[in-house]
């Protein structure tokens, strides 16, 4: 057995095993960390190093990823809600009208959209205090872009109540007033049910209803 003196003498090195992180874990840590935090404090008073801490990887990997807490906030808060307008725009395209269920429709889009706030509450946070935000800030963190694809939304209910071949004033107005209501729903669920709220198809059913009976069917 070699003692810590002959160790030092000989120049042996104990080889401590070093852990080393899978591809790609710091990002998600980092994402995972975001979204936390963001739901909890607004985008302003949230720094890059309670990001980092909270994740357990420096600073150097939140900006090596993402560039800035700007960046950082659109990959984890913004991109998934543009991502799922993107993806039921292309849904909609698809779509032949004759064979299409009104039902499973709805319930893709409102059960779709529940999850992706519900996962994303930090989003709505800072949607609330964006007046506040810069120009650059609201370029930089991807808000600008919600605007976006809102409009998509407007477009595709319009497209929607042209088909059914009912006419409308506002004819984006029924997409837009069907997302305030299911964000209405994910922002204030504690507060309408407190610690014991309805099983998630529980609401997305009632939404559901509520969108088709109350826009589409009038």
């Amino acid at each position: 057995m070699i003692s810590d003196g002959d160790k030092a003498k000989t120049g042996y090195l104990e080889r401590v095993p070093v852990t080393r992180r899978a591809r790609g874990e710091p990002r998600r840590l980092l994402l995972d960390a975001a979204r936390n935090l963001f739901a909890r404090k607004d985008y302003r008073s949230t720094t890059t190093r309670e990001i980092a801490d909270a994740a357990g990887v420096t600073e150097h990997l939140l900006f090596r990823n993402f560039g800035s807490k700007a960046g950082l906030f659109n990959q984890a808060l913004v991109a998934p809600f543009t991502d799922f307008v993107e993806d039921f725009g292309s849904t909609w395209q698809s779509l032949i009208p004759e064979d299409t269920d009104e039902q499973e429709l709805a319930r893709h889009f409102v059960g779709r959209l529940y999850d992706v706030l519900i996962e994303h509450r930090g989003l709505l946070l800072t949607l609330v205090s964006s007046e506040t935000l810069t120009d650059d800030e609201l370029a930089a963190t991807g808000i600008a872009d919600i605007g976006n694809a809102l409009a998509a939304l407007g477009r595709i209910s319009a497209e929607g109540i042209a088909l059914r071949g009912l006419r409308s004033e506002r004819p984006a107005l029924p997409a837009h007033s069907t997302v305030a209501m299911i964000v209405g729903m994910v922002a204030m669920r504690s507060t309408f049910f407190g610690a014991e709220p309805p099983s998630r198809e529980a609401i997305v059913d009632e939404l559901v209803q509520a969108a088709l009976h109350g826009f589409l069917h009038r």
